[in-house]
């Protein structure tokens, strides 16, 4: 494990909005933005008190707006009133199984929330940096791999055309409309605070520290890119960072990914070993509407932002496994 600075001096008293705090990776996000002493002002549409955010106490050194990533009179308010600099936008609503289900829930918060928050960010004069969360799923399936940023976005299941749609309609509002808005599109995040036991990731470490037997839905042969939480907290505020000397990179797209192939069983033998188990997965072999195969090159992130990963997948692991340890001794 590396570590990366925080450049303190951009941060420092800096008025920064984040959607979806309360989720993963804006726990993450936020940890980090306090610890570089920014301004931090967070939208929180649902109260969850299991989130990191709110056990670790970050919830109550920071703004907090109640309000949905939807309603836009509440982020023009919120964009004004709090005279924001720099708008992270990671409010979404993220589980596969759950868009296959409520596709236009998932359209309503992923494409409609989107263009919301770039319309007010436009109507603003504050505002200087957004930094938009897509995913690698707005490739949709490919031929071709590892997905580069010429990629093209072709989702085809709801999920994956969520968040295509909101990727392009990103790039529309950087061209048609001059604003500084930068995407960023990672891999399945995993790591500590993630309480969508659907999830592989923590859905077999809870399961092992219950001893039972973790499921795996698929065949277990579904290749995934998995990106570590604290990576991608890192990332978001240095792509901040950069766009803000760099005008020139507003419309752009960075991958971000350790950039190696782990099958969904691989991932699940990993968690088995570093928690000494011999349990068995339970292979449920019922997935539908997911993508098979998919990861991606970060080259031009290691090239334009001098960019690398800070941990590696074990010490990863490691670090989520202790998590849940913890987690669930308190609960």
């Amino acid at each position: 494990m590396e570590t990366v600075e925080l450049n303190e001096s951009f941060w420092l008293d800096r008025p920064t909005f984040v959607t979806g705090g309360t989720g993963l990776v804006g726990s993450w996000l936020v940890k980090r933005l306090l610890e570089a002493r920014a301004d931090v002002v967070c939208l929180v549409r649902d109260w969850i008190p299991q989130s990191e955010m709110v056990r670790a106490g970050y919830i109550e050194r920071v703004k907090v707006v109640r309000g949905d990533i939807r309603d836009r009179d509440t982020l023009e308010r919120v964009l004004g009133e709090f005279e924001i600099d720099t708008v992270v936008h990671l409010a979404a609503q993220t589980i596969v199984t759950i868009a296959n289900r409520n596709p236009i829930s998932t359209f309503e918060t992923n494409i409609a929330g989107t263009w919301n928050l770039l319309e007010a960010c436009r109507r603003s004069s504050k505002v200087k940096q957004v930094v938009v969360a897509s995913s690698d799923k707005a490739y949709g399936d490919q031929e071709v791999l590892p997905y580069d940023e010429k990629t093209p976005l072709q989702g085809q299941h709801p999920y994956d055309v969520s968040k295509s749609a909101a990727d392009l309609i990103s790039y529309t509002y950087a061209k048609s409309f001059e604003l500084p808005v930068v995407v960023t599109r990672c891999g399945n995040f995993y790591g500590g605070g993630d309480l969508n036991w659907n999830r592989i990731i923590p859905g077999t470490i809870r399961s092992i520290l219950r001893g039972q037997r973790p499921v795996i839905r698929s065949d277990g042969e579904y290749i995934r890119d998995y990106f570590y939480v604290e990576d991608g907290a890192a990332a978001y505020m240095l792509l901040a960072e950069r766009l803000s000397a760099r005008h020139e990179l507003k419309g752009e797209a960075f991958n971000f990914s350790n950039e190696i192939q782990v099958s969904v069983r691989e991932i699940v033998d990993r968690i088995l070993k570093l928690m000494k188990s011999d349990l068995e997965p339970v292979i449920m072999n019922e997935t539908s509407n997911e993508i098979r195969h998919q990861y991606l090159s970060a080259e031009k992130a290691r090239r334009m932002l001098n960019w690398k990963p800070i941990f590696n997948l074990d010490e990863a692991l490691a670090l989520t496994i202790n998590w849940y340890k913890e987690f669930f001794q308190h609960e």
